[in-house]
């Protein structure tokens, strides 16, 4: 018994008649991702430098399409997509703690460091 896979992407509004068709399509969207990632941080608008909840609206950019990356590569290039819900489930809700996780400790280890540098004096050698 074969498995047939699932041969669109966005929710199904783009579909697709073969894999290798939406492989290339993927790699297509994530090209098009890592290109406006390398051109904003190239360029780096005015915009994009306004302070927003602790950091750099830019930074909140990036990290916004890394895991729009991640997501799409996790779900069509593994094949997520065709494994039982509870699997998805653990596997997103675990990276989803981990990824708020690690942006928190950057946040106050970040702005620890900024204060020690900016206040000129060291309360703890780290």
């Amino acid at each position: 018994m074969a498995h047939e896979h699932k041969l669109e992407i966005f929710r199904g509004l783009l579909k697709f008649k073969s894999n290798t068709q939406k492989i290339w399509g993927v790699l297509i969207l994530l090209t098009i991702v890592t290109t406006v990632e390398v051109a904003l941080g190239i360029v780096k608008p005015e915009w994009s430098m306004a302070p927003f909840l602790g950091m750099k609206l830019l930074n909140w950019i990036f990290i916004i399409l890394t895991i729009v990356k991640a997501y799409y590569i996790t779900w069509d290039f593994m094949h997520m997509r065709d494994e039982t819900k509870g699997l998805r489930r653990a596997v997103v809700w675990t990276t989803i703690f981990l990824i708020l996780y690690l942006i928190f400790i950057l946040l106050q280890e970040g702005g620890y460091v900024f204060d020690i540098y900016d206040n000129g004096y060291i309360k703890r050698d780290f």
